[in-house]
Order: structure tokens, then sequence, then C-alpha cells
């Protein structure tokens, strides 16, 4: 039962969580189960699948929060004067890039003559002592984007002192990746420092889509550029701005339309 597995499905207790699994632990495993017992059942190794009968909760993300045009200033401001982890973020508000995916890009990636750049690996949290590297988290998140020539120019000018293959490489240790949960934990730093409310990192992400949305990037574009599985999810993650959109189309339509029903009457 997921109500169950919910409640005591971890095996080893966490101090702040006991033994409860999240809800997005439950959906994947639920999943894992469902594709499993589907298999089984298309192969006569079973009569019916059980999983077709279960309640999964529902998904459960944080609020999303983003910088708006003020506290982003503030922010560009502040890394404007922290020369280490400056091009890093600058290049994450100016594509998206998971955490993990902006970790894991490697000069190999970049294209500086087209002011391209690949998306094709994603470092995740340590194991073991170990960073794994390994692939995106989805297939559409193999991809490649076009760059904004000011953050071209800004990885052209990283590469002449590149020491090694990884463009954001650990500081103190250049053959191996950027750690994702110290720019996570960096990130922090510099919220406090520019006295902005402390967002989490997918919320850069999540800041940079949303103005792009706002500045008049289609849905389809953006999806190509985050690495979504199709346009529809987009535009279901970015409702609240695509309705501001809309809103401020209606009236565009409206003032466009008065003026001609305007012009009509006068002639």
């Amino acid at each position: 039962m997921p109500s169950e597995l919910k409640k005591n499905g971890r095996v080893h207790a966490d101090r702040e969580h006991g033994t409860k699994l999240a809800d997005s632990m439950v959906r994947k495993i639920h999943m894992l189960l469902h594709e499993s017992l589907d298999t089984a059942l298309k192969q006569r190794l079973i009569v019916n699948n059980p999983t077709n009968r279960t309640t999964i909760p529902k998904n459960n993300y944080p609020a999303k929060q983003i910088l708006n045009d003020e506290q982003l200033e503030k922010f560009m401001e502040v890394i404007k004067s922290d020369e280490r982890w400056y091009d890093f973020f600058y290049t994450e508000l100016t594509t998206g890039l998971r955490r993990g995916e902006i970790c894991g890009l490697c000069w190999d990636d970049f294209d500086e003559q087209n002011g391209r750049l690949k998306i094709r690996r994603s470092v995740g949290r340590i194991k073991n002592g170990v960073l794994p590297v390994g692939e995106t988290k989805t297939e559409t998140g193999m991809r490649e984007i076009l760059l904004p020539p000011s953050t071209t120019e800004l990885l052209a000018k990283r590469k002449e002192n590149a020491v090694g293959n990884w463009i954001f490489p650990n500081f103190y240790r250049p053959e191996e990746p950027m750690n994702p949960q110290s720019a996570y934990t960096h990130l922090k730093v510099l919220l406090k420092k520019a006295k902005l409310p402390l967002i989490r990192f997918h919320d850069l992400r999540h800041t940079f889509a949303t103005h792009a949305i706002a500045g008049g990037v289609d849905a389809k574009t953006l999806s190509g550029i985050l690495g979504h599985t199709n346009a529809s999810f987009t535009l279901d993650t970015y409702t609240h701005v695509t309705t501001d959109m809309q809103k401020n189309a209606a009236k565009i339509v409206g003032n466009f339309m008065d003026n001609i029903i305007g012009g009509m009457h006068n002639g």
C-alpha cells in the first residue's frame, strides 16, 4: 500500500524524516513496480497488474520562487564582486540549466564559433566519497542550446585559462567537476549578502524561464532550452506567466480593435 510505504518505507531512519518517504519517492517506486508488473502481464506471467488499483500521492513540489527584476539586479551586483563564482552563476541565469547539468559541462560541449552548448551529462550527489557523473535527467535532457552572445564571450574568455576539460571544475581538485552541493551552499551565501529571499538553486532555473516567457520566448522554444519532455509541460509549469501574458495580449488586441472600429466610425 502506498500509504504504508510512505509512512515506513525508509529502511534506515533519517534524523529529519524518520522512516517516512517523500511523495515523489513513493511515486517513483510505484512507477517502477507498475512498469515491471505490466511487462509480466504482457508475458502472461500474472493475470492482472495489482498497481492499477492503488492510489498514489500527488506530486507535492515546493512552491516556485523567482527573483523579480529588482531582485535579479541586486543578485547580479553581488555576483560581480565574486570573481570565483561569477562565471558559474552568470551562465546559470542565462541558460536555466539544472544544477547537475551546469556542473557537468565540459569544454568539448562548447562550440565557441557558433555560440552553442551541448548538455550531455549531469553530476549527482556524492556517494561513497565519489561524485557520480551520468546522463541527463531525461532523454530530452540531451540537447544543444544557442547561447546569448554575452555568455559565449564569457565562456570563451574563461576557456583561455582552463586547466582541464571541466568548464566549472572543483576549485581544489580541477580534475573533478564542481560539486552541485557546493553551488547550492554558495548560492545561499550570495543571497544572504544581497539580502534576498533564500530561494532554492532550482528557482534560478524558474527565474530564467519566467523572464524568458515574459520577454516573449515561446513555450516550444523554451521547452527545448530547458530540456522538458514537451511544450505543454512548460506551459503548465509557467501558467502564472502565460496568464499574465494572455491578459496583456487581450488588452493589446482590444486596443487594436477599438482603434479600427473607432476609425471606421470616424470615416
